[in-house]
């Protein structure tokens, strides 16, 4: 198993990366296997409120079409990125709203600051921290929603508590995310690259659930399932044959997971 610490700088070194390089996606290294692993399947563009300069390809789903948005509610991206995510909230929760984004690489803290200036947007707020330890005060967030990113961080009940956290009593969050059944060849488990690029970090959809149900949401339900393929270019550069036929017979997918924090009645 992997050191948490090491992950960490891992991921933060290739989305810094991409960021400076306005990158063409995480998933696998091109340099290497000439193909990355196509996690989108989603189109954006057609979406109100999309800015194709905060695009950067990191996403597997669409978490803000499914998180119940509306006009004056604080919203919190986890991962945020150049703001993909945050350009879409800030078009349903208006000017009266909020966007807040963390992201642990300095450089996509700055791009995405960058985009909201560029668009004129003073009610986004770009901040650099980690998931497991957010730089925000309690029940602070109407809604928290993320995109491909939480399979990335090690301690994902520490991740799932500070969501919790951080939301309102009655808040809710919407996240897309990677996740599998059966069992990941230890192959890909172990390689970095695709740490980052959402395969080695995702855990047992069931486990997943129950990481969210432990750290106390209500009302949790998996919005939308899509099952992801690994190119064979992948599968081949990565794994033996005997691995590839176990590789074949799991299940990865991106699902898109609804959670409530319950109302606060303590005055009762």
């Amino acid at each position: 198993m992997q050191d948490p610490i090491d992950i960490k700088q891992t991921v933060k070194e290739k989305y810094s990366e991409i960021a400076l390089q306005q990158g063409e996606g995480c998933c696998g290294d091109s340099s290497r296997s000439g193909e990355t692993i196509e996690f989108i399947g989603e189109n954006y563009d057609k979406l109100a409120g999309y800015n194709p300069a905060a695009d950067l390809g990191l996403g597997c789903g669409l978490p803000t079409q499914y998180a119940k948005l509306a006009e004056g509610q604080t919203v919190l991206d986890l991962g945020s990125g150049a703001g993909n995510d945050c350009f879409i909230a800030r078009s349903i929760v208006g000017e009266t709203g909020k966007v807040i984004g963390v992201d642990m690489s300095e450089p996509m803290v700055a791009l995405a600051k960058k985009n909201a200036s560029t668009m004129g947007f003073d009610n986004m707020d770009f901040r650099l921290g980690e998931i497991e330890d957010l730089p925000l005060a309690d029940n602070q967030v109407d809604v928290v929603v993320s995109n491909c990113v939480l399979n990335l961080v090690p301690n994902k009940q520490k991740a799932f508590a500070e969501t919790f956290r951080v939301l309102k009593p009655g808040g809710h969050f919407s996240i897309s995310d990677v996740v599998i059944q059966g069992k990941l060849p230890k192959g890909l488990q172990e390689k970095a690259e695709l740490y980052v690029g959402c395969v080695s970090g995702a855990i047992d959809k069931d486990d997943y659930l129950q990481i969210i149900k432990d750290a106390g949401f209500e009302q949790i339900q998996v919005q939308k399932i899509r099952k992801i393929e690994l190119p064979e270019a992948v599968l081949t550069q990565y794994l033996d044959a005997d691995e590839i036929a176990q590789a074949r017979e799991i299940g990865i997918f991106s699902i898109t997971v609804y959670g409530k924090k319950a109302e606060d009645n303590t005055w009762l």
